[in-house]
């Protein structure tokens, strides 16, 4: 199996070296920068299997950096670094295209599950690979995972790539309810504990991407257990 390779880009040296020291021992290839406009320019020069950013750093910013490869095509997976703990700071992080967010002070053990979690959906396993065709519908949802893209009615709607995971996996349990713990080990990899406030944050910003194409509230909350989508 090759390495894989990962880049990190932090302006705080000692988080850099830390988090680059950490990783060599887990098997990964790593690069090291310290702003953004480096990090643009390395990404034009080399392939990076995932990215950890800094949302705050000089020059150009963690957001920034991913505004411009995700405006450029890049898929890259990305891991979003950030020490601002407000729901709207990590939904900017989610909207530049970001895959998934840490707040810092972050624990090493979860850094790094993240990473995996985010390393293994780039790599759909065969099963996934058998089902990619089948396109999912809901009402006027229709779900194609073969090409990774959502419309509601006519209207195309813009995901990043956890959005879509997300989504997809609600779409093919139509009607199901799927607790939190399922649904972190499923999109995530990782049970984030009773605590965590992701999922939630990812389920009200695919409502607010749909509705904003005018589809009605089609994942439900189902109090002290998880999430359904369903058309009514």
């Amino acid at each position: 199996m090759a390495v894989q390779r990962v880049l990190v880009v932090d302006d705080d040296r000692a988080i850099r070296d830390s988090l680059g020291r950490a990783l060599e021992l887990e098997g990964y290839d790593v690069d090291l920068l310290a702003d953004g406009v480096e990090a643009l320019a390395r990404l034009r020069r080399a392939t990076f299997d995932a990215l950890v950013l800094d949302v705050m750093m000089p020059g150009i910013d963690g957001l920034g950096v991913c505004r411009v490869l995700r405006a450029d095509g890049d898929r890259t997976p990305i891991l979003m670094l950030t020490a601002r703990v407000e729901t709207a700071d990590r939904v900017a992080g989610l909207d530049a295209g970001a895959d998934d967010y840490l707040p810092k002070p972050f624990e090493l053990d979860e850094l790094l599950a993240r990473l995996r979690a985010l390393l293994r959906r780039a790599v759909p396993d065969a099963t996934a690979r058998g089902a990619e065709f089948q396109v999912l519908r809901t009402g006027l949802l229709r779900v194609e995972p073969g090409a990774r893209r959502v419309w509601w009615a006519e209207t195309e709607v813009s995901l990043s790539k956890t959005e879509f995971d997300l989504l997809e996996l609600f779409a093919r349990n139509e009607g199901i309810v799927l607790d939190h713990t399922t649904v972190y080990e499923r999109i995530w990899g990782y049970d984030f504990g009773p605590d965590s406030k992701n999922l939630a944050v990812y389920v009200g910003y695919l409502r607010r991407k749909l509705g904003a194409v005018g589809a009605p509230v089609l994942i439900h909350t189902v109090r002290g257990v998880g999430y359904t989508l369903r058309s009514s």
